[in-house]
């Protein structure tokens, strides 16, 4: 398997590369993640997944030749940027607000070497069936919206509550796999030996 420097804790995104036939070293980074003044969702979501590959890389040594991958998730309601929620009323908060709506969920990817740096981003559409208050307390008590961009996890419990995608499954997990990709072969790295490694 290639080897990857993953500026990211996410689980799922480490899942994700594995499913590209990287091993991942999870070297993820403390940043501060609060939108600038005026900052558009697409330029909040660039900007943390490169700072958090430039991060990364800074603790390398110059002979290390791995490739850095950062990325950041987001979702957006109403021009309203939903991040992970910060305690209960902020995660129930945050699904009344997507309940009956459709939404969007922004992932940037930014990988990095000691000599070129390249970007990209998926925008998906989501859109969630009307929930009860009973629903979105049960489900909050799962335990599951907790650490989970607007407070739900389309891999797990939170599937039952989405009718309808537009755009990348996995970019809404966390990684864009097709994005992704185009990435890594934008720094020599075959599809070929991509699909090899499986």
């Amino acid at each position: 398997m290639m080897e990857l420097i993953l500026a990211s804790a996410s689980p799922r995104r480490q899942a994700l590369l594995n499913d590209l036939g990287f091993t991942c070293t999870v070297l993820p980074q403390d940043i501060d993640e609060c939108p600038l003044p005026a900052e558009k969702p697409e330029k909040l979501v660039k900007r943390l997944a490169l700072a958090k590959a430039k991060a990364a890389l800074a603790t390398l040594s110059e002979t290390d030749h791995r490739l850095v991958l950062g990325s950041d998730t987001i979702v957006v309601c109403d021009e309203q940027i939903l991040g992970k929620p910060k305690h209960k009323a902020d995660g129930l908060a945050m699904l009344k607000l997507l309940s009956g709506r459709t939404h969007q969920v922004l992932t940037a990817v930014a990988l990095l070497s000691n000599f070129k740096q390249a970007e990209t981003m998926s925008a998906t559409k989501v859109s969630f069936t009307t929930l009860s208050e009973a629903e979105i307390e049960a489900y909050w008590e799962s335990g599951e919206p907790l650490g989970k961009a607007g407070a739900y996890a389309v891999q797990g419990l939170g599937a039952m509550f989405v009718n309808e995608i537009h755009g990348s499954y996995s970019g809404v997990v966390g990684l864009p796999k097709f994005e992704t990709v185009n990435l890594f072969t934008t720094f020599g790295v075959d599809i070929k030996a991509i699909l090899q490694n499986q």
